[in-house]
């Protein structure tokens, strides 16, 4: 029945979007970037499922204008280095009609926004370009504020060059304190700003209509996104964990597709064709015809090089160390399904020392919650998922390590698939309800583990920061109700949402794509010569429901506080739920019916006794809090010295300041101090956070027997 009705309003908006275009504001000197019907047909849908289907019930009217009108000037100029006081005055014409102008599918407006600020963006570029061979005192007792974001918009052009020369100083004396000569830093500088207006001419529609809506949906609630077609593909290769294509990470290097890395195992590393460095100047599809890429942008280029398995690529490539005008080597590859093993959980063993006995603890990092649905779907025998992968992981170290306890590490951990929140969860519960969650019409439904016994039942430990949300808040939030293990971090983001995501041309009858793309394309005799691709409208991920915990509490703004608190890296006050304005609110509502494991209540409070105890004696503690309040000291600075002396004294003081506690930790850890410059191996890099997680599992280990 949805589908039915989101069809029937799809092709509806679609009839509207045919009628005669309104006309678009032109801004004089640039290329003007223009919506076309396909963008004009998707705001006008976007507007109707978020006012039918999102959880908060919102209409879009003029106040969601304004927010929209807010956000998107911030989007384009964060810190007010582009727009001029009369452009943001010639934009409030703009603020209580963004609303009706989405409705009727007329993004003239915001397109009109963002053509002037293209035209900002190039001329300040084009000025500091012509004044980077100016002559600088390096001597003078001035600021360059890079952070403009409450001061007022600047009233002239006149002010905003004095901005941006001061600016080009600024990154003239970065260079210079590097050690390197005024010609070559000239000529570096140089280089920076003719890329950026390179890559600011390969901008599109596309690029301007994904701002926009994040603009538009980021006034809605902060997790309700469209994705454009080529962000929509990333999506979903990021949640499968896998992509079709033929396995390399591709970079673009002085407009030339260049080849970073050759996936092992993928078919591009099979093929021993291709290697890193080499370039690519042209694809062809099978036996099709040739086409440059020289120029392109990356991921357009990216795009005619995927594809679905079994299919085939031809490549025109200039191999590493060749120069660009040898003859190119034409190499054929077919393309298969790479597993992205470097994104997905993985294992580590970490021995401890307590009370004179060694102990092993498993610490598994899971990324994110990733499952490739279609080949789930497809029943295919050993498809993705984080379940199943951390399953093998446990029997691994159950049976082969012999691991005392489990560590899961979920910092950084923004989330995923909930059915897989769930299926973890229960690797760690025998059967039982997990989360709950309330849909828009506020009725709750009940999801459980339905899958008989355990992957693990000793002692075990969950590690999050700040970053940690979504369903990884699920897991911890329903480890901790369980009594299951404890929780050790910060307070977790807040995200206690659900979102949909809906595949746009799904609900669009194949007529009317056909009719909107134009997919026939006639010769000058009127007879058919082409047939273009079906065009493809992206996707929207739409908030139509809330998670609760088993306990009732939600996990939407507050997260889950865990039982033993470590420093946060990450400042409380900018990253969280919490801090959005759109952000839905938290409440509770009734339990559902699970039985916990156990109470670990005293052995919780056991252990929060044994690190702070630790913390006081602690020089890793004490380090760690400083730096984060001089961390946060630095996050309010807004300028900076552009007198060259004072500039070199603050970076030494720092220098010697961190070289300084470097040292004093490697003393307290047995290791040689080290002298600036020096290169510090990867096996002497220490993590304090998960050093403290896993004493905590050892003090877990020899509490337990006794609760």
């Amino acid at each position: 029945m949805l589908k039915r009705i989101l069809v029937a309003t799809f092709t509806a908006a679609v009839l509207a979007c045919q009628a005669t275009p309104k006309p678009q504001k032109v801004v004089e000197g640039i290329p003007n970037i223009m919506p076309d019907e396909k963008q004009s047909l998707v705001a006008r849908q976007i507007v109707a499922l978020i006012e039918n289907y999102n959880y908060k019930k919102i209409v879009v009217n003029d106040s969601i204008s304004s927010i929209v009108l807010d956000k998107y000037i911030k989007a384009l100029d964060p810190y007010r280095n582009y727009f001029l006081a009369s452009d943001i005055k010639d934009f409030e014409q703009f603020r209580t009609t963004l609303d009706d102008s989405f409705r009727d599918g007329d993004l003239s407006a915001p397109f009109y926004i963002f053509n002037i600020y293209s035209k900002r963006y190039n001329e300040t570029l084009d000025y500091a370009m012509k004044h980077i061979r100016d002559k600088y005192d390096f001597n003078q007792q001035d600021t360059y504020v890079f952070n403009r974001e409450k001061m007022p918009w600047v009233t002239s052009i006149a002010t905003l060059n004095d901005i941006w020369k001061k600016k080009v100083k600024y990154e003239l004396v970065n260079l210079k304190l590097a050690g390197t000569s005024d010609v070559k830093n000239a000529e570096t500088l140089t280089k920076r700003y003719k890329n950026l207006k390179l890559q600011s001419s390969k901008l599109n529609n596309q690029d301007v209509f994904q701002l926009l809506m994040d603009a538009f949906t980021g006034a809605i609630d902060p997790h309700t996104n469209y994705f454009n077609p080529s962000n929509a593909s990333q999506f979903n290769e990021q949640m499968s964990r896998s992509i079709e294509g033929i396995g390399a990470y591709l970079q673009s290097e002085n407009d030339v597709l260049k080849i970073a890395e050759v996936t092992p195992g993928g078919p591009a590393y099979k093929s021993k064709q291709l290697h890193a460095g080499d370039r690519i100047i042209g694809v062809a599809q099978a036996d099709g015809e040739f086409e440059d890429i020289i120029g392109w942008r990356l991921d357009n280029a990216v795009a005619k090089i995927k594809g679905p398995k079994g299919t085939v690529v031809r490549l025109k490539i200039i191999p590493v160390g060749h120069d660009m005008s040898s003859k190119p080597v034409i190499i054929e590859i077919t393309r298969e399904k790479i597993v992205m093993e470097d994104q997905s959980a993985k294992k580590e063993v970490k021995t401890i020392q307590a009370n004179g006995k060694p102990y092993k603890v498993g610490i598994i990092s899971v990324p994110a919650f990733y499952i490739d649905s279609k080949a789930a779907i497809a029943k295919e025998a050993n498809y993705k998922s984080t379940t199943r992968d951390v399953k093998l992981l446990i029997d691994t170290l159950k049976n082969k390590d012999k691991v005392d306890a489990i560590v899961m590490d979920l910092r950084g951990n923004g989330g995923g698939s909930l059915l897989e929140a769930i299926d973890l969860t229960g690797l760690f519960i025998d059967q039982g309800p997990v989360v709950q969650v309330k849909d828009q019409k506020g009725e709750v439904e009940v999801d459980s583990d339905q899958n008989p016994g355990v992957a693990w039942s000793g002692p075990f430990g969950v590690l999050v920061d700040r970053t940690t949300a979504s369903a990884s808040e699920i897991f911890a939030g329903a480890i901790q109700d369980y009594g299951r293990g404890v929780i050790i971090g910060t307070q977790t983001y807040g995200k206690g949402t659900v979102q949909q995501p809906i595949d746009l041309n799904k609900l669009v009858n194949p007529s009317i794509l056909e009719r909107l793309a134009n997919l026939v394309k006639l010769d000058s005799t009127g007879k058919p010569v082409q047939k273009a691709e079906v065009p493809q409208l992206g996707q929207i991920n739409l908030t139509i429901a809330k998670f609760y915990r088993v306990n009732g509490s939600s996990t939407q703004h507050k997260g889950v506080m865990p039982d033993i608190t470590l420093p946060s890296f990450y400042p409380m006050d900018k990253v969280g739920e919490d801090t959005e304005p759109s952000a839905l609110p938290w409440d509770e509502i009734q339990k559902s019916d699970f039985v916990p494991v156990a109470n670990l209540g005293t052995l919780k409070t056991e252990l929060a006794k044994l690190h702070e105890t630790r913390m006081e004696k602690s020089l890793d503690y004490k380090i760690l809090v400083q730096d984060i309040a001089d961390m946060k000291k630095r996050n309010l600075e807004t300028s900076v010295t552009l007198n060259e002396a004072k500039l070199k004294s603050e970076r030494e003081v720092l220098e010697v300041k961190s070289l300084e506690k470097i040292n004093k930790l490697r003393a307290t850890r047995g290791l040689a101090p080290v002298k600036k410059g020096d290169k510090i191996r990867k096996s002497e890099n220490f993590d304090f956070l998960e050093d403290e997680t896993l004493r905590i599992m050892a003090d877990y280990i020899q509490l337990k027997p006794t609760v």
